[in-house]
């Protein structure tokens, strides 16, 4: 019994198809193999995919989360980076891996929301596809304008919007990326219209907006906040459903008028459909452990983001609406990255 502890699930379902001729008992095999496997992981290291390149905000709350869920389950959590696609690749990856809980995936908006919402046919489904285990994080963005814009408010950035519909010009990190769909659904829901520049990357798009280039940017709150410090930008709301811990005299565009406004970069911990209940369970439980200490927040904050948790089932539910809104606001702006 030992030995097949180690067998993959499909190792497992052939050598029971093989004995079904043994009797009813063992016939139950299919079934009751999955359950002993559960019950004794973890047996050997979890890895855990990041769809993007080392560095990054992606890679700094994917290692937070691995050393402490290794201390947790007394097991390595190997980080996989795997860039491509704006995440499709790892996302991939993970949709195929065998689901026996030593494959798990670090999603995100730009993976669960952004990249199924804009492809018409998208090569997974982040409902069908994936076992939510718990969201981890949620990363506003900050509303950062040119001084020379002459713009003190949000409200006056839409009346000047108004003014001269398609003058203003907006920086993004890319077209389908997280800040150029915050910044089309504040266009959306304030009834104003601007035209984006759309830029290989933050720095690049951060540098023009620097030069004043650019005018505005919705911008990840740690890489613009030492340029608000010294003047060189002015940030007039943030993005969040509640005000982002770095900017706490900053209202939110919701309190700035436009309420049910929220747009923010987010990461959640998924493993392969069909991996045992009993193994997500764990992992959510292990999560939650520590993820509202102290240690971890502090982790966290250097990218300007806030501790969530929660169940599998409101991770899920979560994913669910988050999908929806991005569709709805494609569909309206006719974006498509096919």
């Amino acid at each position: 019994m030992a030995e097949g502890l180690h067998l993959s699930r499909r190792q497992v379902l052939k050598h029971c198809v093989g004995a079904l001729a043994l009797g009813p008992m063992v016939r139950d095999c299919a079934w009751s193999a999955p359950a002993s496997l559960s019950d004794h992981w973890p047996s050997k290291p979890i890895k855990l995919i990041v769809p993007f390149a080392p560095g990054g905000g992606n890679d700094t709350v994917a290692r937070a989360v691995g050393d402490r869920l290794a201390g947790v389950l007394g097991q390595r959590i190997i980080i996989d980076n795997r860039g491509g696609g704006g995440g499709t690749l790892g996302a991939e990856m993970a949709v195929h891996a065998e689901p026996d809980g030593y494959t798990l995936f670090l999603g995100g908006v730009g993976s669960l929301a952004i990249n199924p919402a804009t492809r018409e046919h998208p090569s997974y489904d982040p409902i069908r596809d994936f076992a939510p285990v718990s969201l981890l994080a949620v990363a506003p963005l900050v509303v950062a304008l040119h001084p020379s814009l002459g713009v003190s408010s949000l409200q006056e950035l839409i009346q000047k919007a108004k003014q001269n519909p398609g003058s203003l010009a907006y920086a993004s990190n890319g077209v389908g990326s997280s800040s150029h769909l915050a910044t089309e659904l504040f266009c959306s829901m304030a009834g104003i219209q601007m035209t984006h520049i759309p830029y290989k990357g933050l720095s690049p798009a951060l540098a023009d907006l620097l030069a004043g280039q650019v005018k505005l940017m919705f911008s990840s709150s740690v890489a613009i906040l030492p340029h608000i410090n010294t003047g060189r930008l002015k940030a007039v709301a943030t993005t969040g459903a509640k005000r982002n811990f770095l900017f706490p005299d900053l209202p939110t565009l919701a309190e700035s008028g436009l309420a049910g406004y929220r747009a923010s970069s987010w990461y959640g911990i998924l493993a392969p459909a069909q991996t045992p209940l009993k193994i997500v369970e764990r992992l959510n439980a292990g999560i939650e452990s520590f993820i509202a200490k102290d240690d971890f927040k502090q982790a966290l904050s250097s990218e300007g983001a806030d501790a969530v948790g929660g169940t599998p089932e409101q991770f899920s539910l979560f994913i669910k609406e988050e999908l929806e809104r991005m569709r709805v606001l494609v569909k309206k702006i006719h974006l498509s990255m096919d």
